[in-house]
């Protein structure tokens, strides 16, 4: 997380901000149409938004999409925080924090915010079952 809010400490500009988080979106493959099913989307979120967990031995990786830009630049950075870390690891992680702990908390808006912890719970709550 460290690296990330280096990243976005470049900028003090919220609309500079947003610029990142959509140059991130572009560098994401996103999901094939087959993925993007109800099993894996994110509830509660205002866009078409997609999480897709892999396991390989004892830690996971995440694919994620949206129909959103802003949402898929935010999306790819829980998939750069929480891939290839265990259970455990994520599940220490505070989705309502996230946003904060990286610089974004105050940027970003009060919708998308909620919808972003509800990928984080989205993910942990899976990890539970």
């Amino acid at each position: 997380m460290e690296s990330i809010r280096d990243e976005f400490s470049l900028f003090t500009n919220p609309h500079d901000k947003y610029v990142l988080l959509v140059d991130m979106a572009n560098d994401t493959a996103g999901l094939a149409p087959e993925h993007r099913i109800d099993d894996n989307k994110i509830l509660g979120c205002t866009s078409q938004s997609w999480i897709v967990k892999e396991k390989s031995g004892d830690t996971f990786s995440f694919r994620t999409d949206s129909d959103a830009m802003i949402v898929k630049g935010l999306l790819s950075l829980i998939e750069r925080v929480f891939n290839k870390r265990t259970k455990e690891e994520i599940l220490t992680i505070d989705g309502s924090k996230f946003l904060f702990s990286i610089g974004l908390g105050t940027v970003i808006s009060s919708q998308r915010t909620n919808g972003f912890s509800n990928a984080i719970r989205k993910i942990q709550t899976e990890l539970l079952d």
